[in-house]
């Protein structure tokens, strides 16, 4: 039961990357990330494609192995939450209106804090 519920949460977390792909606010490497975690222990072989993914993999590597995020990663993470942020003050009424800008600080802190890969 508990590999089936990894080879669902894998596939989920691969859908919403893919749709992160198309859609810019979406991102797609996280959930890259959480996928080849997912697939680890439901289904290797799965992650095993993930992980030699001429695109993608390195991505996961650097992650898996330092903790690292690319500086492009970065910066589109920067400017999706400062969009979020101006769309939230622009069609949200108050207090909802601040609540993208305090997720996308504490976002963006946080990846800050990552080493650049």
């Amino acid at each position: 039961m508990t590999r089936l519920a990894y080879l669902l949460g894998g596939m989920i977390s691969l859908l919403l990357a893919t749709v992160g792909a198309v859609l810019p606010l979406l991102p797609t490497v996280p959930f890259l990330i959480l996928a080849a975690f997912c697939f680890a222990r439901g289904s290797p072989r799965l992650e095993a494609l993930l992980v030699q993914h001429p695109r993608f993999g390195p991505h996961i590597q650097a992650w898996r192995s330092r903790g690292a995020i690319s500086r492009k990663g970065k910066r589109a993470a920067f400017i999706a939450f400062a969009l979020s942020a101006v769309l939230g003050f622009v069609l949200l009424t108050w207090p909802w209106s601040v609540l993208p800008l305090v997720v996308g600080i504490i976002g963006a802190a946080w990846i800050a804090t990552r080493p650049s890969s």
